[in-house]
C-alpha cells in the first residue's frame, strides 16, 4: 500500500460534525447518528455544540467554521437518511464502504448484525479513525478498562475489516482479496462523498473493479455531484476565504445523471433510483434553506441482475 505523507481527510471530519450537529434535531423520525459526536475530538465538538444551540460565535474564523458545520448538517441529513434506507432494503452478508471516512454505520445500524463490513479508505484516514474509535471507547468505559478500549467502540456489524487503499495508486481488488472479501457472494457497495474528489478515469476504474467483484443480488449506492455554477462558486469562495477543509481537497469530476447511468450500465448495473438531495430533503421534512449543494448532490442506487 502507498504510505504517502498525506494527512487524514478534513472533509471526513466536517461531514461527521454535520451529522453530530443534526442528530436528534433534523428529521428525527428518519435520521439519527448518536455515534458521530463520540468520534469527534473536543475542539471539533465546539462548533457542533454551537450549531445545536443556535449560538454563532464571535470572530470571523470561528463564524466561518460554524457556518460550514451548519451547512454540512443540511446536506448530510437527507444524504444519510436515503443511504441508510437503501442499505436496510439491501442487506447482504457483505458491505464494502469505499472512502469510509468517519462513517458510523457499522456502529449504529442493527440491520448489519449478520453483515461483514469492509471500510476502505486512505491509510492516513484509517489510522486517524482507528485512533478516534479507541479514544471514544476509553472515554465511554473509563480508565480502568483501557485494554478493552484499545480495540475501539463495539460494532453492531458482524465484523469490521479496515482496508487501507490509496485510490490513486493502489489495487483495490487486491486489497479486498487480502482483507477476505468474497467476490462470488452478493455485496452491497456504498460510495458516499468520494466521487467528486476522483478524476473521471479513477471513477471508471473503481466502477470496473466493483463490477468485477459483483454478482447478481448485489447493489451499488453512489453519492455524486452534478455540474453547478452556484456550487462551484461557493466552493471557490470558501477556498479564497481560507477554509482549511476544502482547500486541499478540490472536486475533480462532476457527473450528470445520464452519464452516471451510462457508466454503470456499461458494467452491468442498472440504476433503479437517482434523486437530488433537495428532493430527498423535502421527502423527509429536513431543512433545505436553498443550499446549492442540495440541488447538485445526488444519491443513486444501481442493482446487478
Amino acid at each position: 500500500m502507498n504510505q504517502s505523507g498525506r494527512a487524514a481527510s478534513q472533509t471526513a471530519v466536517l461531514v461527521c460534525q454535520g451529522r453530530a450537529a443534526a442528530d436528534g434535531r433534523a428529521a428525527p423520525a428518519r435520521f439519527a447518528d448518536p455515534v458521530a459526536v463520540q468520534v469527534l475530538r473536543a475542539a471539533e465538538r465546539t462548533p457542533v455544540d454551537e450549531v445545536r444551540a443556535g449560538t454563532p460565535p464571535q470572530g470571523w474564523r470561528a463564524r466561518t467554521t460554524y457556518e460550514s458545520v451548519r451547512a454540512c448538517a443540511d446536506v448530510v441529513v437527507p444524504r444519510t437518511a436515503a443511504i441508510d434506507e437503501a442499505l436496510r432494503a439491501r442487506v447482504t452478508g457483505q458491505l464494502v464502504i469505499l472512502g469510509a471516512g468517519l462513517d458510523t454505520r457499522a456502529w449504529r445500524l442493527h440491520e448489519l448484525a449478520q453483515t461483514d463490513v469492509w471500510e476502505v479508505d486512505h491509510p492516513a484516514s484509517q489510522r486517524d479513525k482507528r485512533t478516534r474509535l479507541a479514544d471514544a471507547a476509553q472515554a465511554a468505559q473509563g480508565p480502568d478498562e483501557a485494554d478493552r478500549a484499545a480495540v475501539g467502540l463495539p460494532a453492531m456489524a458482524r465484523s469490521v475489516r479496515f482496508t487501507p487503499v490509496d485510490f490513486a495508486v493502489d489495487d483495490l481488488g487486491a486489497a479486498l482479496d487480502i482483507a477476505g472479501h468474497d467476490p462470488s457472494a452478493p455485496t452491497t457497495w456504498l460510495w458516499e462523498g468520494v466521487v467528486p474528489y476522483l478524476t473521471r478515469d479513477e471513477v471508471r476504474a473503481t466502477v470496473a473493479m466493483v463490477a468485477a467483484r459483483t454478482v447478481p443480488g448485489s447493489a451499488l449506492i453512489v453519492n455524486y455531484q452534478t455540474p453547478s455554477v452556484k456550487a462551484a462558486a461557493g466552493r471557490l469562495l470558501t477556498r479564497v476565504l481560507g477554509s482549511s477543509v476544502t482547500s486541499g481537497e478540490p472536486w475533480r469530476s462532476l457527473w450528470r445523471p445520464q452519464q452516471m447511468a451510462a457508466l454503470l450500465g456499461e458494467y452491468g448495473m442498472r440504476v433503479v433510483s437517482d434523486d437530488t438531495l433537495l428532493a430527498l430533503a423535502h421527502a423527509i421534512g429536513s431543512p433545505a434553506r436553498g443550499r446549492s449543494s442540495l440541488q447538485s448532490g445526488r444519491v443513486a442506487v444501481a442493482e446487478s441482475h
